[in-house]
């Protein structure tokens, strides 16, 4: 990797390189192995606000945001496992690199192992469906704090996947972003009709033949793989930020269900952009190295504050004639 342009760039600096190397880029003269670390964390940071907020919309409008903050978590025991029991390759600068599609599989039956145990314990056990998610979240998400501590002492898996370490982000990593942000637009694009129906009127969708318990574990297991593509960046803990913060903040400028997810999607990658944009700032003009991650789940949560300002100003001015 060539050595970083946005070295010494304040905030607004930052923009014009970017959009400068990004016209090098397009035009063919740039090439892909040579873009910078920045670069690199707005694709993925924005790629992970994408999918986030693309999965987010149904979440948010069913309801369903806690069990996808336990899924979140829980998917830590899975990455554990992968990384453990299976065999890695080494980058050039010493970073492991694991078998993904291991990984894939491992984060979707953490996935669905965490969504069957929260429906048991509510369903058969007679637990409040609050209860069961936080019994079944808590006890698979210390299982795999505890065995990331045990077994993974020798490298940096457990930080990364708790808190996120963009620092250490590759083109493969891009990759991988891009490849489940694919499968997710594909998935909603293929069901989109399927999802609103059993999002909005539960009660049609099963007159219709759609099982709205299917919709709902292709949400998790939607989820699953969202985790998996920001661990790395982002971390499990400040996930649950992308998936509803842009869509809460999209909810107060719409009613339609297109512009939601259009405006979630929008939202949550300006911030990504803005977050990289500042934490490189503060790097450069105040020797300051802050979670770049933790700037961009700031930023949305201040979208969502200066928006809910806004809206509320509006309707508290009278109307005049």
């Amino acid at each position: 990797m060539i050595a970083n342009p946005y070295r010494n760039a304040s905030f607004f600096d930052f923009f014009l390189q970017f959009a400068t190397r990004l016209w090098l880029f397009v035009t063919g003269q740039i090439p892909l192995n040579e873009l910078a670390s920045d670069e690199i964390q707005i694709i993925v940071l924005m790629g992970v606000s994408a999918s986030a907020a693309l999965i987010g919309s149904f979440l948010v409008l069913r309801k369903m945001t806690m069990l996808a903050n336990s899924l979140s978590h829980t998917i830590l025991l899975g990455i554990v496992l992968a990384f453990v029991f299976t065999p890695y390759n080494l980058l050039e600068d010493g970073q492991q690199q694991i078998n993904i599609q291991i990984m894939l599989l491992a984060a979707l039956f953490i996935g669905f192992l965490t969504a069957f145990l929260t429906e048991f314990l509510h369903k058969v056990a007679k637990l409040q469906e609050d209860a069961s998610t936080g019994l079944v979240f808590t006890s698979l998400f210390a299982l795999g704090i505890i065995l990331a501590t045990l077994l993974t002492r020798n490298s940096h898996i457990g930080t990364e996947v708790i808190m996120g370490n963009v620092d250490a982000l590759h083109l493969d990593d891009c990759k991988l972003v891009l490849i489940i942000l694919g499968l997710n637009v594909a998935s909603v694009l293929l069901f989109f009709k399927e999802f609103k129906i059993t999002t909005f009127d539960s009660g049609l969708a099963r007159s219709l033949g759609i099982s709205p318990t299917w919709f709902n574990y292709l949400l998790m297991a939607q989820v699953s793989i969202t985790t998996l593509a920001a661990f790395r960046a982002v971390g499990v803990l400040m996930l649950l930020a992308f998936i509803t913060g842009p869509v809460l903040t999209a909810r107060m400028l719409t009613h339609h269900l297109n512009r939601l997810i259009l405006l979630s999607i929008g939202i949550g990658c300006l911030a990504s952009l803005v977050g990289v944009a500042l934490s490189r700032h503060l790097l450069s003009t105040y020797d300051l190295a802050l979670s770049t991650g933790g700037l961009v789940v700031c930023i949305i949560t201040l979208f969502f504050w200066i928006t809910l300002a806004i809206t509320h100003f509006k309707k508290s001015v009278p109307l005049k004639a």
